[in-house]
């Protein structure tokens, strides 16, 4: 599957251009469904005592938290194993961050690293407040409305390995969404981590054109598209292996905000933007070779090195 001569990802090198680990599976494994998450039509996960209601859900290595956070209330991680993130949209709450040693309160969008060990995330107003862990934090992973979808892992997805250490140590980093804009030549806004790869895409003020959509195929990974902003439809086909007592129809799965729509490889898609006004955030774990080996696409790929 191609991208159409205009997207950008159509530049993305191809496996036999360069040298990546390739996960193989036997190709008469079965291919999980899609999952369509709309967590605006479900209960909160939990409720805290200050009445902050969050909803956990989860990926194959990602555990994605939506809060609706009241002004003042402080959300801890004790001894967390790994790094995790925090995602700041235009709509989200100010933030005061601690962790290793340090402390940042952010009120504009960004994508905020927290190192391994002990944080704190305290709202400073009421509003949404998004965080994104690696599964390696079991007792969020359990705690997950769809956990049960994870019972046994999705064998087709290539496993998580930490990537290096980031330069000069783990530590407290937030990178603002303003020092760095949208530019021509580059797909998004990407940032990465040891354990993950987020990517904040333009906010888009009008439906997306149904005769310029990118329908392609992820061999060995899931993505997680967040809708934080509008309305989308996720055009999905599942290939048809050896066994047809396997094969799926279609999914054309619509979502409002927030959503999260899980996308198992090695579907065929696309995402359709019809709300008049919208944006996705797309998360991955591991982080993506291919996006990694584009020049300059990874905003902060100087601080988190590549495998060598």
């Amino acid at each position: 599957m191609t991208y159409a001569k205009d997207d950008i990802r159509s530049q993305l090198a191809t496996v036999p251009e360069f040298t990546i680990p390739v996960h193989r599976v036997d190709p008469t494994t079965p291919i999980r469904p899609a999952q369509y998450l709309a967590l605006y039509d479900t209960e909160p996960t939990t409720v805290s005592p200050a009445g902050s209601k969050t909803w956990l859900v989860r990926g194959q290595h990602l555990v994605f938290a939506w809060t609706e956070a009241v002004a003042g209330d402080r959300f801890t991680r004790t001894g967390h194993p790994d790094e995790y993130a925090v995602l700041m949209y235009s709509g989200s709450a100010p933030v005061r961050v601690s962790a290793g040693g340090a402390e940042q309160e952010v009120g504009e969008e960004a994508f905020i690293v927290i190192p391994p060990g002990d944080s704190v995330v305290e709202a400073l107003a009421d509003g949404p407040v998004i965080r994104v862990f690696s599964t390696v934090a079991g007792d969020l992973a359990q705690a997950c409305a769809n956990a049960a979808a994870y019972a046994e892992p999705d064998p087709r997805c290539a496993p998580l390995v930490p990537w290096p250490d980031p330069v000069g140590g783990f530590r407290l980093r937030v990178y603002r969404l303003a020092d760095h804009p949208i530019e021509e030549g580059r797909f998004g806004r990407i940032f990465r981590t040891t354990n993950m790869m987020i990517n904040f895409l333009a906010e888009e003020p009008q439906p997306r054109n149904p005769l310029k959509l990118s329908p392609h195929v992820h061999e060995d990974f899931e993505q997680l598209s967040v809708a934080v902003k509008g309305e989308f439809i996720h055009h999905i086909q599942y290939p048809w292996g050896p066994d047809s007592t396997q094969w799926r129809a279609e999914d054309h799965g619509r979502l409002g905000s927030p959503s999260v729509c899980v996308i198992p490889p090695p579907t065929v898609h696309t995402t359709q933007g019809v709300g008049a006004h919208q944006q996705l955030i797309d998360m991955f774990s591991p982080p993506r070779y291919d996006f990694s080996l584009k020049p300059n696409w990874v905003r902060n790929a100087d601080e988190y090195p590549m495998p060598s």
